[in-house]
């Protein structure tokens, strides 16, 4: 069977490291015959750092379905040249802190202590202009407006909002999670996430499991506690 994780409040619960105990629960997922998968808001940029050696070339979904790796390979979606120019438009006019995603490189212009910012690897990648980005694969917007809101649902994003962080996530319409695990072949699976880009796995799921009490858990199969999580995985790894 084909386990997808999350990262970020699923496994990852200090932006850095996976407690041994998760690590071994994924170990052992794994030599009971299963694949594991992670697929994470983190582009592959951020997301192998904190990934156990063994798991870092294997099949992984970033950037909410943006980016996509296997045997280290990446593909990218991407937004139009003319939406790139509209999303600038709009971060200027209300003069907007953001995150912005390219292949690799990235551009952000927010606080430094938040922990986006924190969890970008830049041992290999760069802080540049948005414009200098070339392709722009998923855009971060801090603490939008209402009237931001209302403007960007006239255009062809998907947008998750991240109440906890007072941020939105915009991706190319049609891409998310289940997008990612699409293009690695992957349809059949169970499900460990926290929030709300974890709703499409949910949802597609064959049974899930929603970390915390988050609203987005009322999609999900089970509810555990972040003490449970290693004996959650490491039960699914001998049910029948």
């Amino acid at each position: 069977m084909n386990f997808v994780f999350d990262v970020d409040g699923t496994l990852c619960f200090d932006g850095k490291t996976i407690d041994a105990a998760i690590i071994d629960g994924l170990t052992n997922l794994q030599e009971a015959g299963h694949e594991i998968l992670f697929a994470s808001a983190r582009p592959i940029r951020d997301l192998v750092p904190v990934l156990p050696v063994t798991f870092r070339n294997g099949k992984l979904v970033g950037g909410n379905g943006c980016f996509v790796a296997e045997s280290g390979n990446i593909t990218t979606q991407y937004f139009e040249q003319e939406l790139v120019e509209k999303l600038h438009t709009i971060i200027k006019n209300h003069q907007l802190a953001y995150l912005a995603d390219g292949e690799w490189d990235f551009a952000f212009t927010g606080d430094t202590a938040h922990p986006i910012y924190q969890n970008i690897d830049q041992t290999s990648a760069k802080n540049c202009a948005f414009h200098e980005l070339g392709k722009i694969c998923k855009l971060v917007l801090f603490a939008p407006t209402n009237d931001v809101l209302q403007e960007l649902k006239h255009l062809p994003l998907a947008i998750t909002p991240y109440k906890t962080e007072n941020a939105i996530d915009l991706s190319p319409l049609g891409i998310n999670k289940v997008a990612g695990l699409h293009q690695l072949g992957i349809t059949d699976f169970i499900a460990f996430g926290n929030d709300q880009n974890d709703r499409c796995l949910f949802e597609q799921a064959r049974y899930s499991f929603c970390v915390g009490t988050h609203e987005v858990g009322a999609y999900a199969s089970h509810r555990i506690t972040q003490a449970e999580v290693a004996a959650a995985i490491y039960s699914s790894a001998h049910s029948k």
